[in-house]
């Protein structure tokens, strides 16, 4: 059985913490008392599907008590590793969390990277990005990260050309050729693919791209590449519990043979194992 507990965006994070510290079931928090459950927090697709899938198949054969906590937002995640809500999170790659923990002041620190989403563009009113039109608008995530990744992709693909440069926190403003004469829908990340009824194409992190049945190996008109790419998501604590050996057993079983079979078999290139 899945021992998870879905939480949705509209969770404040104030909230979302008090749950967590009240799930624990005792005075200490789930990330000091290392005699209980690791738990941690994910996205639902696909990080809580592969820690599920450690879960069931591996976990107790490592001696390692699992329980799997789901988020839909990509801030409560580290808000409660930083509190002590949950031991661990498994959602995010470095440019994001560089910036999240300078923005908030969280300590919170990569253990192990486990795979790759690639960013891809999707459009259901054009078959290829050539085909878009001048004045279409584009939906792109609007943390600053997701956004200038995005705006990356589209650089990479001849679609426009951004400043000289130009770092992890691009905006539009950034672009320094739009030929096709783009607009921009920021968004928050987990809209983007509900949105492509009401844009010509939109920019989707490959965790929701695949919550929306979408299959970014096929769907997407133009996709990242995984070569050098900075984007690999991994499992992350707060700064001091690296080497909790909770953290350390599941740091092994993500990045085993196993997992990455897993992975190959059910996400079929949409994800790519990082190890």
């Amino acid at each position: 059985m899945r021992n998870t507990a879905k939480l949705t965006t509209a969770v404040l994070a104030v909230g979302a913490l008090a749950l967590g510290l009240s799930a624990c079931g005792s005075g200490t928090d789930a990330a000091s008392d290392t005699s209980g459950p690791l738990v941690v927090a994910a996205s639902p697709t696909p990080h809580a599907e592969i820690l599920t899938y450690v879960k069931d198949n591996l976990a107790k054969k490592a001696g390692l008590d699992l329980e799997v906590r789901e988020f839909t937002d990509y801030v409560t995640p580290n808000t409660a590793t930083e509190d002590g809500s949950v031991g661990a999170n498994y959602f995010q790659n470095q440019p994001y969390l560089d910036d999240f923990n300078k923005k908030n002041g969280t300590h919170i620190v990569p253990v192990v990277t486990v795979h790759l989403e690639p960013l891809g563009l999707y459009s259901r009113k054009v078959k290829s990005a050539d085909a878009l039109k001048s004045g279409a608008t584009i939906a792109v995530p609007n943390d600053s990260v997701n956004e200038a990744r995005a705006l990356k992709l589209l650089d990479a693909n001849g679609i426009i050309t951004l400043k000289d440069g130009v770092g992890n926190e691009a905006t539009p403003s950034d672009i320094a050729q739009n030929p096709r004469k783009l607009k921009f829908k920021e968004l928050e990340a987990a809209q983007t693919p509900r949105s492509l009824d009401d844009v010509d194409a939109a920019v989707v992190n490959g965790n929701y791209a695949i919550e929306a049945d979408l299959k970014p190996a096929e769907d997407a008109l133009v996709l990242e590449s995984p070569k050098n790419n900075p984007y690999g998501n991994f499992l992350a604590v707060k700064e001091g519990q690296e080497k909790d050996p909770r953290v350390t057993k599941l740091a092994k079983l993500l990045t085993s043979p196993e997992v990455k079979k897993f992975i190959q078999d059910k996400y079929a290139g949409s994800v790519i194992a990082s190890f």
